[in-house]
């Protein structure tokens, strides 16, 4: 993606300014930087990266930019191990967020007219309270619903004529499972989905917009870099508009550490324009993606990535052979009669490398044993390995109300 001037002196001088702080990590990281001498996009890419450790090693708030009193909120990123990450907010970095994500909504066609229902957690999560936010910026009717309690989200479509469902894809799909056992379907008012948090694929994409009946949005974003909001897809569905007025973003070779060129596929490196509680410089969020060179045929000027095709730290090695999920997923996809939902397991027994990949049909139970024999010929055909196969009825996996973990590596 094209750096303009405007950007380019932006990040140098914030860049110039986090290194002068007498603490945080910049304080360290950029020791010794001759800033008056980084004169290009070339020099601005030999900055070095920011990562998550980085962030960990900052705990508590040795991250932040400002002074103490300057904080208003603090989040934390939702993984469960190591050191938790906090990141500190300031009243405008709060009040860019909430502008950031009304524009979300704009641009899915969601107007103050709608009432849009919250299934994401809220707390030190920043999921929840960024719809919110966005829905109460926009002039929407907010349903804070959080996560869980199915039988009363269900209730609250139908009574409060919710127009616009928010939820990861997993909540979604085991709420539209829910309403079609139900056969409640035509007592809803939903319209549009506004769907983040996790990577979902086309099946999944497919079922609930038919079982719902309604268009899908999905929305980027990571706590370290405000939260979700940061960008969403239109009407076109050929990518997500990233606001590049809020952030720079890049495309690295995930080993290397190299730029590519829009149109490849990387790991999606993020630099903040405008946050002060916590400003963020190349920072690495791991998910996988390109930058979509050209126009949308929405009009819209914002650049676009692709849809999240994975993370670059969410690779498993069996049997000497690297994989993504996206790749079981996409093998999977080519299986006419296989579902969207499918759980990866991997064990090490007698000295040796096992995968079992379980996955729902909608076809059938005298075929399962085609299906599985299909799938085995081609992941050999494919990855040059060839795993386990079992095949179940549809809603034999388990349902989440958060995210669904879909590889259980228990060789560590």
């Amino acid at each position: 993606m094209k750096m303009t001037e405007q950007t380019f002196r932006i990040i140098k001088e914030q860049a110039r300014r986090l290194a002068t702080l007498p603490y945080g990590l910049y304080h360290k990281k950029f020791a010794g930087i001759d800033f008056d001498a980084m004169t290009s996009r070339e020099a601005f890419e030999k900055l070095p990266f920011t990562d998550k450790n980085d962030l960990r090693d900052a705990y508590p708030l040795d991250i932040r930019a400002v002074p103490e009193r300057e904080i208003v909120r603090i989040h934390s990123s939702s993984g469960t191990t190591g050191t938790p990450v906090i990141i500190p907010y300031t009243k405008k970095d709060v009040d860019d967020w909430a502008v950031m994500f009304a524009r979300c909504y704009a641009l899915a066609g969601i107007t103050a007219e709608d009432r849009i229902q919250i299934t994401p957690g809220y707390g030190l999560w920043t999921a929840g309270i960024g719809f919110q936010a966005g829905a109460e910026r926009l002039g929407a009717m907010a349903i804070p619903m959080g996560p869980g309690n199915t039988d009363k989200q269900i209730t609250f479509m139908q009574d409060i004529k919710t127009t616009v469902l928010c939820a990861t894809s997993s909540y979604a799909l085991l709420l539209a499972e829910e309403i079609a056992h139900r056969g409640c379907r035509s007592a809803l008012a939903l319209k549009k989905g506004v769907i983040g948090s996790e990577r979902w694929g086309e099946k999944t994409r497919r079922r609930i917009s038919s079982e719902l009946g309604i268009e899908l949005y999905d929305i980027y974003g990571l706590t370290e870099i405000y939260g979700p909001g940061l960008g969403i897809s239109c009407a076109h569905n050929c990518g997500m508009h990233i606001f590049d007025d809020y952030v720079y973003i890049e495309v690295i070779d995930p080993i290397s550490g190299k730029n590519l060129p829009d149109g490849e596929f990387g790991e999606l490196v993020i630099t903040t324009l405008q946050k002060e509680g916590a400003p963020l410089i190349r920072f690495r969020t791991h998910d996988l993606t390109r930058i979509i060179p050209g126009d949308c045929p929405c009009g819209c000027s914002y650049p676009r990535i692709d849809t999240i095709i994975g993370r670059s730290d969410d690779l498993f090695k069996v049997k000497g052979v690297n994989m993504y999920p996206a790749q079981v997923e996409e093998i999977l996809k080519s299986v006419p009669g296989i579902s969207s939902e499918y759980l990866i397991e991997i064990d090490h027994i007698n000295g040796r490398d096992q995968m079992l990949i379980s996955f729902e049909c909608t076809v059938t139970e005298n075929r399962y044993g085609d299906l599985e024999k299909s799938v085995m010929t081609r992941f050999k055909r494919a990855v040059n390995m060839t795993p386990d196969a079992k095949a179940l009825p549809l809603g034999a996996l388990p349902r989440s109300e958060k995210k669904t973990k879909r590889v259980l590596d228990r060789r560590f």
